[in-house]
């Protein structure tokens, strides 16, 4: 990546403006960091591991967690080893590929929770056709499409703000390379990077939405013509996790994006984004794990398979030191 300014790397300044709470601040993102990837580690070994989680629903969720993983990886060792070192030199192709990464994978999250949610309206409005609509090569590509269209979206805002001239202003006032923090750099006209990131939001976000909310309609519309209460508890139970993501992302996403002036402001709110990145991400394994009866069930038997193996282990060992006593003796 090339352009037209002298520029050859950024100085983030992360949060300088709390220069005694630095290592405070990397000790709770630290912890933060290590709870969310392990919780999703977690999910992806459970799902890999057990076969009756070998359906379409956790196949997606084994993907929001690889994505969980790959999105917090892109922003959070950075800001940890600015925390740590004060080192907040980044260079200027490293700079635009953090921002790359990071809303490719946003946008992938975004089209991979619609695509969990056609899943649980086929389950809950189509459910005796749902092992043909559902089956492994369309949850394939339902998944190939939520990347790609990370991928793709992304592409052409990345190259054409990496061609903007910086003036040789290289301060970026944010803990990562955020997008709207490089368009305040720049001395180029960003009304087309504005436009783009406009049209951009269309097809990343509010598209989503709108699937996501039809499917939801007429899920909830279904459920509410289920005569039993039992009948209708299970139906939402079996979507209740998915609801509850949903409404977390565009919730935190519209409070911290989406708020009059956020785009213009001098001032980011940086914890509110931080808490943002790093909240969702460590909130979807926990509420998966405790709302849904298989994958608690999964985690128990994982769990019992440990103490099984440790407590065989701890007897072969006993039956081996006794031999080799026997063999002193004899």
């Amino acid at each position: 990546m090339g352009n037209q300014s002298s520029v050859r790397e950024f100085l983030i300044l992360g949060f300088s403006e709390f220069p005694d709470l630095q290592l405070h601040l990397f000790t709770v993102f630290s912890l933060l960091y290590m709870m969310a990837v392990l919780g999703n580690l977690l999910i992806i070994c459970i799902v890999c591991v057990d076969r009756h989680l070998h359906i379409p629903m956790y196949f997606f969720l084994l993907n929001l967690s690889i994505i969980d993983i790959c999105s917090l990886t892109s922003i959070i060792p950075k800001l940890l080893a600015i925390l740590l070192t004060n080192n907040n030199h980044i260079s200027f192709s490293g700079c635009f590929l953090q921002m790359y990464f990071y809303m490719v994978f946003i946008g992938a999250e975004f089209s991979l929770l619609t695509g969990m949610a056609y899943d649980r309206y086929v389950a809950i409005c189509n459910p005796l056709r749902y092992t043909i609509i559902m089956h492994k090569r369309s949850c394939a590509l339902l998944a190939a499409v939520s990347w790609l269209t990370g991928i793709i979206e992304t592409l052409p805002h990345t190259i054409v703000l990496s061609q903007f001239s910086f003036c040789d202003c290289n301060i970026i006032n944010h803990f990562f390379c955020e997008i709207a923090a490089l368009k305040k750099l720049s001395c180029t006209n960003t009304s087309v990077i504005l436009i783009m990131t406009f049209v951009g939001g269309i097809f990343s976000a509010l598209t989503p939405f709108l699937l996501t909310l039809t499917s939801y309609v007429f899920i909830i519309s279904t459920i509410l013509k289920i005569r039993s209460r039992e009948g209708k508890s299970k139906a939402f139970s079996t979507c209740s996790s998915h609801l509850t993501v949903i409404i977390l992302a565009y919730g935190t996403v519209v409070g911290v994006y989406m708020k009059p002036g956020s785009w213009n402001s001098e001032n980011p709110n940086k914890l509110p984004t931080a808490m943002y990145i790093i909240t969702l991400p460590l909130l979807n394994p926990l509420i998966y794990s405790l709302r849904s009866k298989e994958l608690k069930l999964a985690l128990k038997k994982a769990v019992l398979r440990k103490q099984h193996f440790a407590s065989n282990k701890t007897l072969w060992e006993v039956i081996f030191k006794l031999k080799c006593t026997e063999g002193v003796f004899y």
